[in-house]
């Protein structure tokens, strides 16, 4: 009995030690595969200068699903189960690449018998001339190549297929569409010899009005690819289509929804096309600057614009297109110039103080110091973005200092009049249904949604604002306060301002 006693414990240690040998070579595995796509992930992409924040949630700390996420996803798909994970397909037509010639593609999360179609466009902002297309792929490069892009991504916010997270589009056919084109989802341009890499030394004299990067711009392009791509999975037979995006991929979403409504149509498709634009309902800049942009951030967004156009080969609205003379084709990227001009029905959210849109500005919250003049043009945005959206349908506009919410896990806990974002969106569609099908729309659902109160950071379920020296939530009164600002000089008191932001508080912005 003793022997075989020892036997079963030399077992039991044998299989321990095994167990923990193969963890350790899939813990390699993961951390290796970590490694090779970091700059990766859909939520560290730089903002407007950079990029959009928050779209893809759960890849943040791989750049991807871990290995054993992966294998269970595997064996779902093949058990027939519905899986919460987005898998990369690339574009049947490799001629229409990323920036550097890579071919691009999109992720997609099938629900099966759904008619309901979710296709979002990455943000990212852009570059507009050799100096700035190179710094670009050098410090970004996976928002101009496909090469580092994950097999699989887990949505959030909208983008998530739980219901908890996202209560009305969870069940949709859900398509991400990465940003690799730096135009703005504008361009159908080619460069003659795409390289595999942007080339460097080379400076010959070149018509200014030709592609002398050598890179490809084929955004617009990328989204008429992946249509067609996904006729074969049933978007022919979609009953609604929703186009939407964050930052630069809002801007592309009011670029491109009448392109994609007439595509469809043209399939025979009878689906609805509508666009929700998040945070890229942008204002033109109150700075005189130089308008040569040697750097993408010294660049005002209409001169990146005016120039990146001609690079792009950039395509706007026909509509809007004809409202301008030649060489003012730029004003259409502005939502407020291009919005009566769209015949698809459009739901915009933008925080009242985008801090994009305070960039430009040279104004950065939360860190270096504020000038009054700065503390004047920021209260008086906030009333500009509110005139600017007065005749758009379906708005939320809270008024807050942040930037981008769709994509936000927490995007639920956002409220203008008590009403959360996904709570709008849904009186917004029930009211298109109900105007579809000749029926009065329910009352008691608004969706058209813009905070009273006047003050940043008013509506008391804003993002905390945060100090970016210690990292510390401070109150909007001690950042200005910590910025150098004297609210005395300003007519700011204190005390009866932190009441009275209170009473805004109490009252629900």
């Amino acid at each position: 009995m003793k022997l075989l006693g020892k036997v079963a414990f030399l077992l039991l240690l044998g299989g321990i030690w095994c167990q923990n040998n193969r963890n350790a070579k899939a813990s390699g595995k993961s951390s290796k595969k970590s490694g090779g796509n970091q700059g990766g992930d859909v939520d560290q992409s730089p903002s407007m200068g950079g990029l959009t924040s928050g779209a893809v949630g759960s890849t943040r700390s791989t750049g991807g699903t871990s290995e054993a996420g992966q294998e269970a996803a595997a064996g779902a798909r093949a058990a027939g189960q519905q899986t919460d994970d987005m898998r990369l397909h690339f574009l049947k037509n490799n001629q229409v690449t990323c920036n550097d010639g890579t071919t691009a593609g999109f992720y997609l999360k099938e629900f099966r018998g759904s008619r309901r179609w979710l296709l979002f466009l990455e943000g990212g902002w852009c570059c507009h001339s050799k100096d700035t297309c190179d710094s670009r792929y050098q410090n970004i490069p996976r928002l101009m190549s496909s090469s580092g892009w994950p097999q699989t991504k887990i949505g959030t916010g909208i983008l998530s297929s739980q219901a908890q997270e996202n209560p009305h589009w969870h069940n949709a056919n859900i398509v991400f569409i990465p940003y690799c084109s730096s135009d703005v989802w504008s361009g159908t341009g080619v460069a003659l010899t795409p390289p595999p890499r942007p080339r460097r030394g080379r400076e010959k004299e070149r018509d200014p009005n030709t592609n002398a990067t050598e890179y490809t711009f084929m955004g617009s392009l990328i989204i008429r690819e992946v249509i067609k791509d996904l006729i074969p999975k049933g978007i022919k037979q979609a009953k609604v289509v929703m186009l939407s995006g964050t930052s630069a991929g809002g801007t592309g979403v009011l670029l491109n929804i009448e392109r994609v409504a007439s595509q469809l149509e043209q399939l025979g498709a009878e689906a609805q096309v509508r666009g929700l634009v998040d945070s890229g309902w942008f204002l033109e800049s109150k700075q005189q600057r130089s308008p040569n942009c040697p750097e993408t951030i010294s660049c005002s967004p209409e001169d990146a614009i005016k120039i990146g156009l001609r690079l792009w080969n950039g395509v706007v609205p026909e509509r809007c297109r004809k409202l301008y003379k030649r060489g003012e084709e730029w004003q259409c990227f502005f939502g407020h110039k291009l919005y009566s001009t769209l015949t698809s029905p459009l739901f915009v959210v933008q925080w009242l103080f985008d801090e994009e849109q305070l960039r430009v500005e040279n104004i950065y919250m939360g860190g270096h110091s504020l000038s009054e003049e700065q503390w004047q043009y920021i209260q008086n945005l906030g009333r500009e973005l509110k005139i600017s959206l007065r005749d758009v349908t379906g708005v939320f506009a809270p008024s807050c200092l942040s930037h981008t919410v769709i994509t936000r896990s927490n995007w639920l806990s956002f409220q203008v009049k008590g009403i959360s974002l996904p709570r709008a969106l849904h009186c917004w569609d029930r009211s298109l249904e109900a105007t579809r099908n000749n029926k009065t729309p329910a009352k008691g659902c608004p969706f058209h949604l813009v905070d009273t109160c006047q003050w940043p950071q008013c509506n008391p379920t804003c993002p905390a604002l945060v100090d970016q020296a210690t990292q510390q939530e401070l109150t909007l009164i001690q950042m200005l306060v910590a910025m150098g600002l004297d609210l005395q000089k300003l007519g700011l008191d204190p005390q009866e301002d932190a009441v009275s932001l209170a009473r805004m508080v109490t009252n629900g912005g």
